[in-house]
């Protein structure tokens, strides 16, 4: 490449791919912030507990997991909820090993594929993918792909008994459910964009009518990412029963420290984008994807991309940016320009990123040291069941790529 051309391959790799998605990341975190702080995440915990019962601890916390991952991270959501987690099993009188793994299940599905998580953001953003579509067949295969996941926890993993000890009793927990905001108060900053995004994507899919109707395309610019993740935003900041500014919105408070968490992934995406325009402009990526073409991996391709990348260096979130910026490039040459096919890529990286976590990924140490599980079992229990989980995910997408597209 002529030396110029490096330069600007870098100045509009960074820029472009954060222009389109560093906002939606800070918003996320913001929200992810709150929910988690006003104890927003914990009265959502306690409904689903109600509906799906006490009784069915593993999957209860597993689908808790689901649903608080979407905007929490991962590892902060299982540090927020093992106190509940550990208490709940101490009561059914269960292994901790068997909830925990089923709770980091959870997590680690989402997270890995529901936006506005920040890694599946920035991989729809990199490939152009519709956010709202990623959002809901996203959702859709990892309540799937949770199935499997959630049998090896309740067969396998609960024949390693491991006794739970409480940090919390569950007086202190009722008392933080007590301060906590109601169910449909607390969910509403989540599902609020959610539903935004998607309705955005439904109503666009009537093509050039959208733009002649004033109601839909209003609905097209609430629905935009940006906007719906604001509105979502400014309802987070109701989650608190009093809104504190130097506890909450100063550089110190709950904004300030979402903002810290946010600095390094919105660096890491930027670099990503850099990754991918670099390989564009060499004009190498499109020699690579007629090549790989030829293999006929199909979907498979980029879930052992970022399978390779996630085994290799242990974080979900790089793993799935630098697979999309590596698949960028080859998009074309391998078929995938359809909105689903694009779509259906984001997903089968994400489930890549699953897979295979281990010693080099901080939330592997999250999940055993939490629960009290020994790093040989915590290879055969919770890396294992991210294989799985991984694996369960890219076949769905690769069934529904089979039957849509």
């Amino acid at each position: 490449m002529p030396l110029k051309e490096i330069i600007s391959s870098i100045n509009s790799g960074f820029g472009d791919t954060l222009g389109k998605i560093g906002l939606i990341i800070v918003l996320g975190v913001i929200i992810g912030a709150f929910m988690e702080n006003s104890g927003a995440a914990y009265t959502m915990a306690e409904k689903v507990l109600k509906i799906v019962g006490r009784n069915r601890v593993p999957a209860a916390m597993s689908i808790i997991g689901y649903i608080v991952s979407i905007p929490v991270f991962a590892d902060s959501g299982f540090l927020l909820l093992s106190p509940l987690n550990k208490s709940l099993t101490k009561t059914a009188k269960i292994s901790l090993a068997t909830t925990a793994v089923a709770l980091g299940l959870g997590l680690t599905a989402t997270h890995t594929l529901v936006p506005p998580t920040p890694g599946p953001v920035a991989a729809a953003g990199i490939l152009n993918a519709d956010l709202g579509l990623v959002i809901l067949w996203g959702m859709i295969i990892a309540a799937l792909a949770l199935i499997p996941g959630l049998l090896f926890a309740t067969k396998y993993v609960s024949k390693t008994y491991i006794e739970p000890s409480p940090e919390l009793s569950q007086e202190v927990i009722n008392q933080r459910l007590k301060e906590a905001p109601r169910f449909l108060k607390s969910s509403v900053p989540i599902f609020t964009p959610i539903f935004l995004i998607v309705l955005k994507s439904i109503v666009e899919s009537f093509g050039k009518q959208a733009d002649a109707n004033v109601i839909i395309a209003f609905i097209s610019f609430i629905g935009e990412p940006v906007i719906a993740l604001l509105i979502g935003t400014f309802f987070s900041f109701t989650l608190p029963s009093k809104l504190n500014f130097d506890r909450m919105l100063s550089t110190s408070g709950w904004i300030g420290s979402s903002l810290k968490d946010a600095a390094n992934i919105i660096l890491i995406t930027g670099a990503g984008g850099i990754f991918g325009k670099v390989l564009q402009n060499s004009g190498i990526a499109g020699v690579i994807g007629e090549t790989l073409g030829s293999m006929n991996l199909s979907i498979w391709l980029p879930f052992l991309l970022a399978a390779a990348i996630k085994t290799a260096q242990g974080s979900s979130t790089v793993s799935l940016i630098t697979t999309s910026s590596i698949m960028l490039p080859m998009m074309g040459a391998l078929g995938f320009t359809g909105e689903l096919e694009k779509v259906l890529v984001v997903i089968s990286i994400g489930a890549g990123s699953m897979v295979f976590s281990h010693a080099n990924d901080s939330f592997f140490w999250v999940v055993t040291q939490m629960s009290g599980i020994d790093i040989k079992s915590g290879y055969r229990l919770y890396s294992l069941g991210t294989f799985i989980l991984g694996a369960s995910a890219a076949a769905f997408a690769f069934l529904f790529y089979q039957i849509f597209v």
